[in-house]
């Protein structure tokens, strides 16, 4: 018979907590499934597992990607205790690392593409994320901020210092041009000579002479009829000119409008496009034998992201959770009218409803269903730009 757990408040059991706590041999944890085990007998336990072989099987199949997620998830956080912490002070590299392995959950270095700290502090400099030099006590780094807030903060610092050195000079020129406009209205004033309205002689008679138009009422109407006419052609002229104008600076409007929309949908698209996809609470499919003939082609959702490429997914006929990445699985096309989540490209992120396939380009035609862009059609969207959301 086994011994059973150690009672709450007993010395084993206190010391199992601090044993649990502090940080445990390296050389008894396993990357693939994340866990730490106590001692040997429970490492050869834990290899031994079911869990432990499928992980092992999927790690097999794609090595390559699961070492350079790796890599970049250590380099990540390395990174941000390194820019959090310490700044773009010059630092020991070792006293980062030391920081960083203080998080009993982070990625260990033995399962990157690095075999030492010197290496990856020399791949650090050959990168461009710090300045490397080399001591008798080690090797220390600088961190280069390339953050992209930063960046941004920056630019937009930038703009409004050229934005206020445009205003200043346009707001010379206009100064500049009421000045000399003021100097020569002056001239043009002075100029001209006024003089006083006198007659040269007191007893001049002044005379004025009226010249009568012809008496004839038929000739005085025709003329006044002419004139009406021309009047209402010239009003008519008049108004179909402004007519026109309105309607060219209407569609003037409308294609500057369009073309705006056109760089910002480029922009939005350029910007969210990414590698990763997955998300909560879509549905997709396996795509590898790597797991066994039963799990093949078998649905699932997705009930945790555990890091950009790698994801828990549950079954949908048995229920069984599954850590799988995302090169064996692909998106799931619903019916149409049910809700999808569009995973990539500009609309990444938002809830849409599927309104059309087409089977022949590969796509399909959604309508967005939320945010602000809400009831906006999006054509030929690519099949794994979007997924099922599980209801």
């Amino acid at each position: 018979m086994g011994k059973g757990k150690a009672e709450v408040g007993t010395p084993k059991y206190l010391a199992n907590k601090m044993k649990a706590k502090g940080l445990q041999k390296l050389r008894w944890y396993c990357q693939m499934c994340e866990k730490q085990c106590r001692d040997e007998n429970g490492f050869k336990c834990h290899t031994m597992s079911e869990s432990h072989q499928r992980q092992i099987l999927l790690f097999a199949d794609n090595a390559g990607r699961f070492i350079d997620s790796f890599s970049s998830e250590f380099l990540t956080g390395y990174l941000q205790i390194l820019r959090r912490q310490f700044g773009t002070k010059r630092v020991a590299a070792n006293k980062v690392y030391q920081e960083y392995i203080a998080d009993r959950h982070h990625l260990h270095m033995n399962a990157t593409k690095w075999h030492s700290l010197s290496d990856f502090v020399k791949f650090l400099g050959r990168n461009g994320h710090c300045v490397v030099d080399e001591t008798d006590k080690g090797w220390f780094i600088t961190y280069i901020d390339r953050d992209p807030e930063t960046l941004a903060m920056q630019e937009k610092m930038a703009k409004k210092q050229k934005m206020d050195k445009d205003d200043a000079e346009r707001l010379a020129e206009f100064i500049e041009g009421q000045v000399h406009r003021g100097k020569t209205d002056t001239k043009s004033t002075s100029s001209s000579c006024f003089s006083e309205l006198k007659r040269e002689n007191e007893d001049d008679t002044i005379k004025i002479d009226f010249k009568l138009t012809s008496n004839n009422p038929q000739s005085s109407t025709t003329s006044a009829v002419i004139d009406k006419n021309s009047i209402a052609m010239e009003r008519g002229a008049k108004k179909e000119t402004t007519k026109k104008r309105y309607l060219a600076d209407g569609e003037k409007k409308k294609s500057t409008l369009a073309e705006l929309i056109n760089e910002e949908e480029t922009k939005k698209e350029k910007r969210n496009r990414k590698e990763y996809w997955l998300a909560d609470g879509i549905v997709v499919k396996l795509i590898t034998n790597s797991l066994g003939q039963k799990y093949y082609k078998a649905k699932g959702v997705v009930v945790e992201v555990v890091d950009k490429f790698r994801a828990v997914i549950k079954l949908l006929e048995t229920g069984e959770k599954i850590k799988v990445d995302q090169a064996h699985l692909e998106t799931v096309i619903p019916a149409v009218e049910k809700k999808v989540l569009v995973l990539n490209g500009a609309y990444r992120g938002c809830t849409a409803i599927l309104k059309a396939i087409n089977t022949e380009l590969y796509s399909v035609q959604i309508e967005i269903a939320s945010g602000p862009l809400k009831g906006r059609i999006v054509n030929n969207v690519a099949y794994e730009d979007i997924s099922k959301l599980f209801v």
